[in-house]
């Protein structure tokens, strides 16, 4: 009913060898070898081909998935699912790898019951194939498409079921145009005889059923012979030979059990229950009902399996987002005084600069410099210096409001970016805002007891710069530099505001 069979593209040499070779793996599964088909599998997923374009990086990983899906490598099939789905998701889908793609994506979703979503990327599935020029992958993705199709109608009231099953039907008879043997030839067969039987075309049906199993005999394929014997328990049915349709019904369930397929044991096992309670074989019907049970107790595990792996997968996104978060932090933070450093105001400066504008308030840069710097470090100590400079954090910390950005900028140097048009009427005065804040700083490093940090050391004082207007951070910084420089030739202690007729001679040594 579901795909079968292998489309191979071959637009690219190195793709196509590993596709054929994955291919053998679902070749042993289909003949119900899983051992065999295990040991392959190992030995090929470590192999994907250099240098592949996404698509077909994309369809080797989906191929993959289905084949520890049949498995019942559950985990590792939705890990090579997601990896697949992930090198695509911003890809726009052409050609036949990248119909191949979203073919074993809608086989997958089918699998854990995502019918709606299925049906709608198989859709997806059949339209790509068309814009590829391999007839094999756009036959099985018609394939693909047409069983989901059976699929559905099989769930469906009698009235609805007909007219879905009319709608695979020239999805098949298509696919049956375009392949005339090999294996999607045989899967094509197969679920084409199903689409026939329900919608009364029973000799057409048998006929079709007949043929895929004598081709699924040849080439050892158990999965077209699980379809191709509920086919023919589905004819019987209908014409009332209950007995043929049971013991056809038994044959496909087990076939279907030998192949790992869930989806077609759980189909065939609930008609095969339901065809024994017409009989009054309760025996048969309380055997296929427990083998009904299991299957879709095993599709609930597989479904319930996928959502703990995606709700882990989402737990170490979070924390990944977070330790990246955390890094970005860090690489922007001053670890000796925990103010933002030179790289965090560079990349946050032009947002507030924007956001300034943008609210019509005025930028102001304070260029703060520690006085006589190096005077403390040689008395004291570069321990000691260091202590000296967490405090002058602090202080800039007291002195500045929450939104304003305190960054360290180098040494003994510190920026505070605001941004604001109002004045300060503090003590009677009056001016603008950046200057207050510059000033406030200027007196509360003056006035503070350094005695417990620098003992009799001399006492720190700063020279401060100021700036302002709707420019760039570069210029604002370059216009409050000047302003510090002239505050450091008028003695230091001071604060200084850049105006645009400002001296540029040559600056003294700080």
């Amino acid at each position: 009913m579901r795909q079968a069979e292998d489309g191979v593209g071959h637009d690219d040499q190195g793709a196509t060898e590993a596709l054929l070779a994955d291919q053998e793996v679902r070749l042993l599964i289909d003949a119900g070898r899983a051992n065999e088909a295990n040991s392959l599998f190992d030995q090929l997923l470590a192999k994907v081909p250099p240098d592949l374009d996404p698509w077909a990086r994309a369809a080797i990983l989906t191929r993959r998935a289905v084949a520890a899906w049949r498995l019942k490598r559950i985990p590792l099939a939705l890990e090579l699912a997601a990896e697949g789905w992930s090198d695509i998701d911003a890809e726009t889908p052409t050609g036949s790898h990248a119909a191949d793609t979203l073919g074993r994506l809608g086989y997958l979703l089918d699998g854990i019951g995502h019918r709606r979503a299925s049906l709608d990327i198989s859709r997806v599935a059949v339209d790509v194939a068309r814009t590829g020029e391999d007839r094999e992958v756009l036959a099985h993705c018609l394939q693909g498409l047409a069983g989901t199709l059976n699929f559905r109608a099989c769930e469906l009231p009698a009235e609805l079921a007909e007219a879905t099953f009319q709608q695979a039907i020239p999805l098949f008879e298509e696919g049956l145009t375009l392949v005339t043997e090999g294996r999607i030839h045989l899967s094509l067969l197969a679920a084409y005889g199903a689409a026939l039987a329900g919608i009364g075309e029973l000799t057409r049906a048998e006929k079709t059923a007949n043929d895929a199993l004598t081709l699924a005999a040849r080439q050892d394929n158990r999965w077209a012979r699980s379809v191709g014997n509920w086919v023919l328990s589905m004819i019987r049915r209908r014409q009332g030979r209950l007995d043929q349709a049971s013991g056809f019904g038994r044959i496909a369930v087990d076939e279907a059990e030998r192949i790992n397929d869930a989806s077609l044991l759980q189909r065939y096992s609930q008609d095969l229950a339901d065809i024994c309670h017409e009989n009054g074989d309760a025996v048969g019907e309380a055997e296929a009902l427990r083998r009904n049970i299991s299957a879709r107790r095993m599709a609930m595990e597989t479904l319930q399996e996928g959502l703990g792996q995606a709700l882990e997968q989402r737990r170490l996104a979070i924390r990944a987002q977070r330790l990246a978060t955390a890094a970005q932090e860090l690489a922007t933070r001053d670890p000796l005084t925990g103010l933002s450093n030179r790289l965090g105001l560079e990349r946050s400066a032009q947002g507030i600069l924007d956001r300034a504008t943008a609210a019509g308030r005025i930028p102001w840069l304070v260029l703060i410099d520690v006085d006589w710097f190096k005077s403390v470090n040689d008395a004291a100590g570069h321990a000691t210096g260091d202590a000296a400079l967490r405090e002058v954090a602090q202080l800039l910390r007291a002195e500045c409001r929450g939104g304003d950005l305190i960054a360290r900028w180098a040494g003994d140097e510190f920026v505070v970016l605001l941004t604001d048009a109002v004045t300060d009427h503090s003590e009677g005065r009056t001016s603008p805002v950046g200057v207050a804040v510059a000033e406030r700083i200027r007196l509360a490093v003056d006035r503070h007891d350094w005695t417990a940090v620098l003992g009799a050391t001399q006492r720190p004082t700063v020279s401060v710069g100021v700036a302002t207007g709707h420019d760039t951070l570069e210029r604002l910084f370059a216009n409050a530099d000047i302003a510090l420089y002239r505050a450091k030739r008028h003695g230091r202690n001071r604060v200084e505001v850049y105006t645009p007729a400002e001296d540029y001679a040559i600056k003294p040594p700080r």
